[in-house]
């Protein structure tokens, strides 16, 4: 990995050779991986890229920590669509807005692309089996990318998590243990177990190379969009690490060269669990929050990435919105209706973040933005009935379906 410097210390700087097992710096701070962006333009180019026909996160393997040539999993991870969503834009009252829907990933989510690369790193230490704690999409993202790879798979989920993210856990063969407490002490027994068992490590708050595969949708947006930045990119917010790796993506890009602008975040929470957010609101230091939201990939009242989520905002002059979780039904409806495109509420939070920041005068109507939609709705059926409604019931005759339409309908 000749163009791969080292991971680099968040907090005192510290630096370390980028072997596949590193894991945090001895200060307690997350490392970010440091790159020759030289040696990265000597590899690829736009136009190179737009002659590439690998149409997955791997046509960015310049751009990531791996060897060359790398061993990717069988999972087709990335180039998720990108909608330009006029409609919506127009119910919302914003000039441009696309939806980048990573729903349409493998199994379902944007983490795939941070399994993907955790896979291949486990496979470069020669391990056997990997495991992780997660409210639900890193685990079953994991558990897919791990058996397509021929990996044990060791999963560790807080008792709330939606049985639709459990069937794809076991259906994917991996060993889960449900735990009867929050997502703090969820994450408390999966790192005593990775310590007691030797399992390599996916939890992203301690790998720095899950950030490195979440960037990819930044790269994989930017190429879409013809290296024109957006003014803002929206995403909803749990752990930090996505946006983390959100913002990455563009640095990089714009360290290289392949862009000449940033684009700003607007970091997307529940009102019920908004820990970052807070924080970001106040200037005052973070601190735990209750995990109280129906979007149970965002309820971490406790994030293991807020230093580099927080920085991430900060450093594009980013906003931090609070929604509540009536107004992440709406998005969820407002997706559907318009766009056709199915969030889970985690997944459509970031949409109704730009939502609320239009109602707030945070954002400028004439502004492009993206929305990143990181989850399916599927995952979560029964959010998405509550957000949609029942439907109607009718016995099987004309004169009933008749007296139920009212004769609204010819």
């Amino acid at each position: 990995m000749r163009h791969v410097i080292c991971g680099k210390c968040v907090k005192c700087g510290a630096e370390y050779e980028a072997v596949p097992t590193l894991t945090t710096c001895a200060c307690g701070g997350v490392l970010d991986i440091q790159y020759d962006y030289a040696r990265i333009r000597e590899r690829v180019s736009p136009a190179s890229l737009a002659a590439c026909r690998d149409y997955s996160m791997w046509r960015y393997k310049a751009f990531l920590p791996v060897e060359d040539p790398p061993a990717p999993t069988p999972l087709r991870v990335g180039w998720s669509p990108l909608y330009r969503a006029d409609r919506l834009a127009g119910e919302l009252g914003l000039r441009r807005l696309y939806i980048k829907d990573d729903g349409q990933n493998p199994t379902a989510s944007l983490k795939d692309r941070a399994s993907a690369l955790a896979v291949v790193k486990a496979r470069e230490a020669g391990a056997k089996a990997i495991a992780c704690s997660s409210t639900g999409n890193a685990a079953s993202s994991l558990a897919g990318s791990a058996a397509a790879a021929g990996l044990r798979a060791y999963i560790f989920v807080p008792s709330r998590a939606p049985r639709g993210k459990i069937a794809q856990l076991r259906i994917f063969g991996a060993e889960v243990v449900s735990v009867e407490g929050s997502y703090e002490e969820t994450f408390a027994l999966s790192r005593d177990a990775i310590a007691h068992w030797g399992w390599y490590n996916r939890n992203a708050a301690v790998n720095p190379y899950l950030s490195e595969g979440k960037k990819t949708v930044a790269l994989e947006l930017m190429e879409q969009l013809n290296w024109q930045t957006p003014d803002y990119v929206a995403l909803s917010v749990g752990d930090g690490c996505t946006i983390a790796g959100v913002w990455k993506g563009f640095r990089d890009l714009y360290a290289a060269g392949f862009i000449s602008c940033l684009p700003r975040l607007i970091s997307v929470q529940a009102e019920g669990c908004c820990p970052l957010n807070r924080a970001l609101q106040t200037g005052e230091a973070w601190s735990p929050m209750p995990e109280n939201t129906l979007a149970d990939s965002i309820a971490v009242g406790v994030p293991r990435n807020p230093d580099k989520a927080m920085a991430a905002v900060r450093e594009s002059r980013g906003l931090a919105v609070n929604v509540a979780d009536e107004e992440i039904l709406e998005a969820m409806r407002l997706l559907g209706r318009t766009q056709g495109v199915f969030g889970e509420p985690a997944g459509a939070a970031g949409t109704a973040g730009v939502q609320k920041a239009l109602k707030l005068g945070l954002l400028d109507p004439e502004a492009t933005v993206v929305s990143i939609v990181t989850g399916n709705g599927l995952k979560d059926a029964a959010n998405g009935i509550r957000a949609a409604g029942e439907p109607m019931t009718c016995p099987p005759n004309m004169d009933a379906l008749l007296s139920l339409f009212s004769g609204s309908f010819s």
